[in-house]
């Protein structure tokens, strides 16, 4: 049964637009200003506060700005390699260091986030290029793949998803497991989730065309880069795919999963009833949260 602080805080999210003194939740069109959604976001970001338990420090990944979180002792020579959400058009160390600190204090792992540039600056493939750039600078730098596990949220992880197709294809060592928390695997967002759950999740209306629009520019969505559903994973680590059922998600991640485990693939598939988008970043702020954040920890300390 679906915790009463859960529904409390989803509650809140949904109707956000009342706090800004809005009778109705935001629609993106057209209008969308992305400098405007970006500013807010680092905004907000700016304010919150790291664990005193972990460390920053600001590192040039051949050329793409990163940052190591620390946590106290961690395990020597592992990585967690994080790739922050954002829809594809927003999103960076600066958003995304405190939820990153979480998984390095709870896995107790050094853990890398990136800055991969954005749509509609820089659309397919920059932010994939980026992330295939700072795998091979992990690896450069003499971390052993088998001790590196790749993860993400959002359109992060979409981008963990399309980072392994992208690795196998080059045919660079692959990482020992990846997680994926409510990817958007067919960015066509033709799955029916995004229809009957529309109202259910926290994206705003209209969001998902847009946004994805910017990061499309025009490409094929039927390739596997773009669009991990159509990926060959034959030969691909362990994954684990995590997603709420009211998410636009939903449909998407069943799909993936299904197909990875055609391929072989030995995958994680959790469902969680009545969650929202990426819901395992709110920890603590509910158990259904936590109890998926530390899942997925698991997962990292297994692999």
């Amino acid at each position: 049964m679906q915790s009463i602080s859960s529904k409390f805080f989803i509650w809140l999210i949904k109707n956000r637009h009342l706090f800004k003194f809005k009778l109705r939740p935001e629609v993106v069109d057209e209008s969308f200003s992305v400098k405007k959604f970006r500013d807010e976001i680092d905004k907000a970001s700016a304010r919150v506060k790291l664990p005193k338990s972990v460390s920053v420090e600001k590192v040039s990944a051949d050329g793409v700005d990163a940052e190591w979180i620390t946590p106290e002792n961690p395990a020597e020579d592992k990585v967690l390699l994080y790739i922050h959400g954002g829809g594809f058009i927003s999103g960076s160390c600066l958003t995304h260091r405190m939820h990153v600190a979480k998984f390095a204090v709870e896995c107790r792992i050094r853990s890398l986030v990136f800055d991969y540039r954005l749509a509609p600056e820089n659309p397919f493939p920059a932010a994939l290029d980026d992330c295939i750039l700072v795998y091979k600078w992990l690896l450069k730098e003499g971390f052993n793949p088998d001790n590196i596990v790749v993860g993400g949220e959002s359109a992060g992880a979409s981008l963990t998803l399309a980072l392994l197709l992208a690795l196998k294809s080059e045919k660079v060592v692959l990482p020992s497991a990846a997680f994926s928390i409510s990817p958007i695997t067919d960015l066509s967002c033709s799955a029916k989730s995004f229809e009957y759950n529309a109202k259910n999740d926290v994206a705003p209306m209209g969001s998902w065309s847009v946004w994805t629009n910017f990061y499309i520019a025009g490409s094929d969505t039927k390739n596997p880069l773009l669009s991990p559903l159509f990926g060959n994973y034959e030969g691909i680590p362990p994954l684990y795919i995590c997603v709420g059922t009211n998410e636009i998600h939903l449909d998407d991640c069943v799909n993936v999963a299904k197909v990875a485990r055609d391929y072989g693939v030995d995958v994680t598939l959790r469902k969680w009833e009545g969650m929202i988008h990426a819901f395992p970043l709110l920890t603590p702020l509910f158990p259904e949260a936590k109890q998926a954040f530390l899942e997925v920890c698991d997962f990292v300390k297994k692999h």
